[in-house]
């Protein structure tokens, strides 16, 4: 049976961004961005390592709501938040929580972007559906790059994943995957900066612009579109065969 009246069907649709939107704007306006920042961090230092070190599953699970929750909302802080991970839990449960944070937080977005703009590239003109269309091909390939080379801002790159409508195993793996090398990097960072965080002064954050990491990072971006390309040589190849 078809909705009869469309538009509130749409306007539905579109509730979880809605209330997202919200919530981030909340956030904002009672003065949550304050408490992602190297000053509170040093301030609130003991009682985190406190509740680190007590807190056992309920600690990392509370990290990982948080990290979630942050993301989910699109507010930056991530850097900051996967540097606590690093401090409170060492680098290699701090990068795990902190992606698996991410990834469910991002997915959230993921999702209500495609529950409420999937069909705009339909509606956009052929040129759009045809973008789509190529897209969804090698959805898997585009959003590794993205992940691992992030020249886009991480949100907007959540809301495009939805609205070409890739499929949501695709989009969770390539998010896990793609944001693993940078999840190491700031936990790494964050393990090993016990005194600069005590004293509130941020580390050195362009740790991913070093020759040493930037560029094993882009043969990884250009490795992930790899079979894009392989793929469009191929097919030409055949089209120039015929």
């Amino acid at each position: 049976m078809s909705d009869p009246n469309p538009r509130s069907h749409t306007i539905r649709r579109l509730i979880p961004l809605g209330f997202l939107a919200l919530a981030a704007t909340v956030f904002i306006l009672c003065g949550g961005r304050n408490y992602l920042s190297f000053s509170a961090l040093a301030e609130h230092r003991e009682l985190l390592c406190s509740l680190a070190q007590n807190g056992g599953v309920l600690a990392a699970l509370g990290f990982i709501l948080t990290y979630a929750g942050v993301t989910a909302l699109s507010i930056p802080g991530a850097i900051i938040i996967t540097l606590v991970g690093g401090f409170l839990f060492g680098p290699w449960l701090g990068a795990t929580y902190s992606l698996t944070g991410a990834t469910i937080g991002a997915s959230v977005v993921f999702l209500a972007a495609r529950a409420g703009l999937s069909g705009l590239a339909d509606r956009a003109g052929p040129h759009l559906q045809r973008l789509k269309s190529g897209f969804r091909k090698d959805a898997f390939s585009y959003l590794l790059c993205l992940r691992l080379m992030p020249i886009f801002p991480f949100w907007l790159v959540n809301l495009v994943a939805g609205v070409m409508g890739m499929r949501l195993l695709s989009y969770v793996v390539a998010t896990f995957v793609g944001m693993i090398p940078g999840a190491l990097v700031y936990a790494g960072l964050g393990n090993g900066a016990g005194e600069l965080i005590a004293a509130g002064e941020p580390p050195d954050l362009h740790q991913m612009s070093h020759p040493n990491i930037f560029f094993p990072l882009l043969g990884l971006a250009v490795l992930a579109l790899l079979p894009v390309g392989f793929k469009h040589w191929h097919g030409r190849r055949r089209e120039a065969a015929r």
